[in-house]
């Protein structure tokens, strides 16, 4: 293997480790956060979630900003894995060790997003800069989100069933080993890892990037979303237990991560519109379609289908960013997108939270999917008047 190929695989292998450790919390967080304190169930369901992706919007420039700094990558990502492990292990540990208050846990929580964000974004940074083709990079990247989120809901939801702190205690040792795994990567400091004022400067030098950040945004907002209302709403509209409601997750997850490279590819022959605009229609109408479904079969095949879809829209959208951004600016480019990504699971929590909790679920479906229609419709235009062309993003012919 040549040493590019080892060092897409082993970044590919921290980016995989972190959403894992991410999602194992998703299918038994109202078991989770009771078992830490919480009085309440949906409201500080919604605010544990929040906790995490408040931090990773607010630090993800800092940690960009520190590694540009220093000329090194490695030692950041390392010590974001390792403070994230300290993070997840004082969160298992809290009510056996100390009487914290839930408000005391959320700021454990946001310090443990904190750090994740730095392992997560440098890793996904330094895979943008591997030589040997940004579609192989991009690739990896894609398989090693969707492997993660797709295997951490099940687990998860398995791990729930024998502790609810037992996720806990998993993702702090997986994100361990991350940190021991990234010390094998060679550094390599190339491009800026930009916060919100090197997004929003990225966005003023390249308008037309707002196309993509705006998917970015409302697809990531969806996922959020069946983060944490699509549980709540499987085990109490449905009775399904932790690990039930995990495997709900999956059913959309696992299409998700097995699809994302050959439709990257697909859009690589076809073009990045169609996918996008006519992906995220159909996306908002099945998300709708969940809420409405009566019953728990009808529920995971509209999953299976979301999930089908999001891998339809995710790897063009992605393509369509470095189509759209200049060569030397591709990092701070993916930077934004992820950025906007974040804020997007952020508002996923928060709506998604807020409007079930004063609606009810089938409002707060209703809402979600028809944000995401709403977007395609709008950008539609914008989409047809770029110009860009077909290009080997993903799936390309670039050599190892």
């Amino acid at each position: 293997m040549t040493r590019p190929a080892r060092d897409r695989t082993l970044l590919a292998g921290v980016v995989f480790v972190v959403l894992l450790a991410q999602t194992l919390l998703y299918p038994g967080i109202s078991d989770l956060v009771a078992a830490l304190g919480a009085t309440t169930q949906l409201d500080a369901s919604m605010w544990f979630l929040v906790a995490e992706f408040a931090a990773f919007v607010a630090f993800v420039g800092v940690w960009g900003a520190a590694s540009d700094a220093a000329g090194r990558r490695v030692p950041f990502i390392a010590a974001g894995a390792v403070g994230g492990a300290v993070g997840y292990g004082a969160l298992a540990l809290a009510p056996a060790v100390t009487d914290l208050s839930f408000e005391a846990v959320l700021v454990v929580r946001a310090l443990q997003g904190a750090a994740t964000i730095g392992a997560f974004s440098l890793a996904m940074t330094m895979l943008m800069d591997l030589s040997g083709g940004h579609g192989k990079n991009m690739g990896a990247a894609g398989i090693a989100i969707g492997a993660g989120t797709a295997t951490g809901a099940p687990l998860g939801g398995q791990l729930t069933e024998v502790d609810p702190l037992a996720p806990l205690y998993v993702a702090s040792g997986l994100l361990l080993a991350a940190g021991l795994l990234v010390a094998l990567v060679d550094d390599r400091a190339v491009a800026r890892d930009g916060g919100l004022a090197e997004a929003l400067s990225n966005l003023t030098a390249t308008p037309t990037l707002s196309v993509p950040y705006a998917f970015g945004f409302i697809d990531r907002l969806t996922a959020g979303f069946f983060a944490l209302v699509g549980t709540l709403y499987f085990r109490s509209t449905f009775g399904l237990d932790a690990g039930a409601a995990g495997l709900m997750l999956a059913l959309f997850f696992a299409p998700f991560a097995l699809l994302q490279y050959p439709f990257g590819a697909l859009s690589d022959r076809y073009g990045r519109r169609l996918p996008i605009v006519a992906g995220s229609a159909c996306y908002g109408v099945v998300v709708i379609a969940v809420g409405r479904a009566p019953t728990v079969a009808l529920a995971g095949a509209g999953m299976v289908l979301v999930g089908v879809l999001g891998a339809l829209m995710s790897p063009a959208t992605m393509a369509l960013v470095t189509d759209l951004a200049p060569e030397r600016d591709r990092g701070t480019a993916m930077g934004g997108f992820n950025l906007f990504g974040s804020l997007g699971f952020l508002a996923g929590f928060l709506l998604g939270g807020t409007v079930a909790d004063a609606y009810g679920f089938g409002t707060a479906f209703l809402v979600v999917g028809s944000l995401e229609i709403l977007l395609a419709a709008v950008t539609l235009p914008v989409l047809l008047r770029l110009d860009i062309e077909r290009t080997g993003t993903f799936g390309g012919t670039e050599e190892a």
